[in-house]
């Protein structure tokens, strides 16, 4: 085969750029049905939040080793996956791009399109032999970017990663929604997830981060707007994924009405944003106001992962009480 192209596979941004990519492969195979605010909700990725300390732009998807974030994510909806991606430094990268290069196309040839490293994520949705291209969906164009098989994994930062996907096995839904609320703690508990680096936070110190950085007045401008963007639209998310959660797990009910406050109380934190000849900027006169909104939205979210915790207990956990006989870390 010379080539294909998916022309069915549309990839929007709304939420974070994985969830999107995400969303649009599957929705596109017949493999998830329902709201993209579910899927956030299930994978555990609505409830990721990360900051840098100088509010950096890359700060929404710094949210830890991205192999090891997307695998618990994807499994929890009992879809087979596989990932590859490293450092573009290292003297093996050619030969692994050569592989990686072969295996998108293997799951072109299938009907699946592939997660793709950008920065951030994108979609590969086609290719094309004789012109040696891969064509890529970003989410904010309809023009598809084109990225050559010699440039395949080079871009802006120093790594790559693909995310392949492939079927699935039928997961109760009850168990999906217990499993997500287990990788939320998770998150909110894990201070850092990019160590030994201790300049991005994670979770409940994520807060402490945005509102420092906000508060010395020295922070990347983009950074700020695109941090509280994506955090405002997750936190709906979680609203939206825990109001249709209820509906199986009603002792959820104190969490949903937790978040419905959550995003009561950050609902206004868009207008203290500004439009300027640069773009989007906060309003540092509205500072003091932006910040009074996040520490009150801290202690809520807090009360409610601690409604997590609560019903997670009362159910056995073996993914996480059960230590394989090679011991914590996974065996290479």
């Amino acid at each position: 085969m010379s080539g294909i192209y998916l022309d069915h596979l549309d990839m929007k941004r709304e939420s974070k750029s994985f969830t999107d990519s995400l969303y649009a492969v599957l929705t596109s195979r017949g493999l998830f049905q329902g709201a993209k605010y579910m899927l956030s909700g299930l994978t555990g990725m609505a409830f990721k939040f990360t900051v840098h300390e100088r509010l950096l732009p890359m700060s929404v998807s710094a949210y830890g080793q991205l192999g090891t974030e997307h695998l618990p994510a994807i499994d929890n909806l009992g879809i087979y996956t596989v990932s590859d991606g490293g450092y573009t430094r290292h003297p093996t990268f050619h030969r692994y791009q050569q592989e990686a290069v072969q295996w998108v196309k293997e799951s072109l040839n299938q009907g699946i399109g592939v997660i793709y490293w950008l920065p951030e994520f994108g979609v590969i949705r086609g290719y094309d032999d004789e012109d040696e291209v891969f064509f890529i969906q970003d989410g904010y164009s309809f023009e598809d970017q084109i990225v050559l098989y010699d440039n395949f994994g080079l871009n802006s930062t120093d790594f790559w990663s693909i995310q392949l996907l492939g079927d699935k096995v039928d997961v109760p839904l009850k168990d999906m929604i217990l499993e997500s609320l287990r990788l939320a703690i998770q998150d909110w508990d894990i201070p850092h997830k990019t160590l030994p680096s201790t300049d991005i936070a994670s979770g409940k110190l994520a807060y402490d981060f945005l509102i420092r950085g906000l508060e010395n007045g020295i922070y990347d401008e983009f950074g700020a707007v695109y941090i509280l963007d994506s955090y405002i639209y997750s936190r709906n998310e979680i609203k939206n994924y825990l109001r249709e959660a209820v509906v199986l797990w009603p002792d959820l009910q104190p969490a949903y009405e937790l978040y419905s406050q959550l995003t009561q109380v950050i609902g206004e934190l868009a207008n203290y944003l500004t439009d300027s000849q640069n773009g989007r900027q906060i309003n540092r006169a509205y500072i003091p106001v932006l910040i009074e909104a996040l520490l009150a939205a801290k202690d809520i979210e807090d009360q409610a992962v601690n409604q997590f915790r609560d019903i997670s207990r009362r159910y056995p956990d073996s993914k996480r009480s059960t230590i394989p006989r090679w011991g914590a870390h996974m065996v290479r």
